[in-house]
C-alpha cells in the first residue's frame, strides 16, 4: 500500500469551529459636561492667541500696508496741490466753482513727519481715535496743522500698530523735527519732555508755533500714563485758515487714552460666530477623529479669532 493510499483511507480531521471575533465594547455616550468645558477652553484659547497675534504681528503688517497707501496718496496730493491745509478741504466743481466746505475726513493724510534722531518717518492722518491711529500718528482736529502759528498736537501709539511713537522719550532738547504739509516743510526743535502734572510750556506769543507729540508712557500694553514732547517752530509760520472745529467739538474717542466704543457691536457679532464655530468643532470631534475635526476647524477658528481680536483692539486706549 502506498503512502497515497494510506492518506486517502485516513479519516478526515475534525473541523475546528470558527471563533467569532470579540465584539467591541459598547461606546459610552458623550459627556455633555466635558463638551461644554472643551468648548469654553477652545474659545478662550482662540481669543487669547488671536489677540496676542494681532497686537504683536498682524497689526504691524496692517500699519506697514496703510502707511504705504497713505504715502502714495499724500505724495500725489502734494504734487497736485490738493493736500488739506486746514480743517476743511477745498474742492471744486468741473466748471471751476468751489464746492461747499467739508471737514477733512478722519484718516486722510495731512502731514509727512520726520524725526531723524529716533528714525521715525511716517504719514500723519487726520483724527486721533483708536480706529484712525491704527494707520499711523494722528493730528488732533481741534488744533492747527504743523507749520502754522499756534499749537499743533499729534498723537501716536506706543506699542501696537507699528508703534510709531515708541521712542519719543528718547528725544533730547534740540533734536530736530520736520513736518511737511500742503504749505511746505516746517522745522521744529525739541524744547522739553513732560508728563501730566509737570509745568506746561509758556503761552505762545502771536505768530509763534509749537508742536506737541503725545503717546503712552510705561511698559508696552501696560502704560502708567502719558508723555508729552514739546517742540518750537523755527521756520516761518504759515497762514492759518479759518477754524470752526474747536475743543468742544472734539469727540470723546479722539481724546488722550480714549477708547473707541464702536468696536463693541462688531466684537459681539464676531464673538457669536466664534462661539458657533467652537461648538461645531466640538461636535465634529464626537463624530470624527480629533485630527480630522481640527484640520477642518482650525482655519475657521483662527480667522474668527483674529476678527474678534481686531475689533477688541478698538476697545483699548488709543495710545497703546
Amino acid at each position: 500500500m502506498t503512502t497515497t493510499d494510506v492518506q486517502a483511507s485516513a479519516p478526515p480531521a475534525p473541523s475546528v469551529p470558527a471563533v467569532p471575533p470579540p465584539s467591541p465594547p459598547p461606546s459610552r455616550p458623550p459627556n455633555l459636561g466635558l463638551q461644554v468645558v472643551g468648548t469654553a477652553f477652545t474659545i478662550v484659547a482662540v481669543l487669547a492667541i488671536g489677540l496676542i497675534a494681532h497686537l504683536t504681528a498682524v497689526s504691524w503688517l496692517q500699519y506697514q500696508r496703510d502707511q504705504q497707501t497713505l504715502f502714495a496718496d499724500f505724495r500725489a496730493e502734494l504734487k497736485l496741490g490738493t493736500a488739506p491745509v486746514g480743517q476743511y478741504r477745498v474742492t471744486y466743481e468741473p466748471d471751476g466753482s468751489p464746492r461747499p466746505e467739508e471737514l477733512v475726513e478722519p484718516g486722510s493724510p495731512v502731514t509727512w513727519l520726520e524725526i531723524p534722531s529716533i528714525g521715525l518717518s511716517a504719514v500723519v492722518v487726520e483724527g486721533t481715535s483708536g480706529d484712525v491711529l491704527r494707520a499711523g500718528p494722528g493730528h488732533r482736529r481741534d488744533t492747527v496743522l504743523p507749520g502754522q502759528s499756534g499749537a499743533s498736537v499729534l498723537m501716536g501709539r506706543q506699542a501696537a500698530y507699528g508703534a510709531p511713537f515708541r521712542d519719543l522719550e528718547m528725544l533730547m532738547k534740540g533734536d530736530p523735527i520736520h513736518a511737511t504739509t500742503g504749505q511746505g516743510r516746517a522745522e521744529y526743535k525739541v524744547t522739553g519732555i513732560r508728563r501730566p502734572g509737570e509745568p506746561e510750556p509758556p503761552e505762545l506769543v502771536p505768530g509763534a508755533g509749537r508742536l506737541t507729540l503725545i503717546t503712552a508712557h510705561g511698559k508696552a500694553f501696560d502704560p502708567e500714563g502719558t508723555v508729552y514732547v514739546d517742540a518750537e517752530l523755527l521756520s516761518p509760520a504759515q497762514p492759518t485758515p479759518a477754524r470752526k472745529f474747536g475743543e468742544g467739538s472734539l469727540p470723546t474717542a479722539d481724546r488722550v487714552m480714549a477708547t473707541d466704543s464702536s468696536g463693541w457691536l462688531w466684537a459681539m457679532l464676531w464673538g457669536q460666530a466664534l462661539l458657533l464655530a467652537a461648538i461645531a468643532v466640538t461636535w465634529l470631534r464626537t463624530r470624527l477623529s480629533g485630527w480630522h475635526a481640527w484640520i477642518i476647524g482650525a482655519p475657521v477658528l483662527a480667522f474668527l479669532g483674529l476678527a474678534v481680536a481686531d475689533q477688541a483692539a478698538r476697545l483699548l486706549p488709543n495710545l497703546l
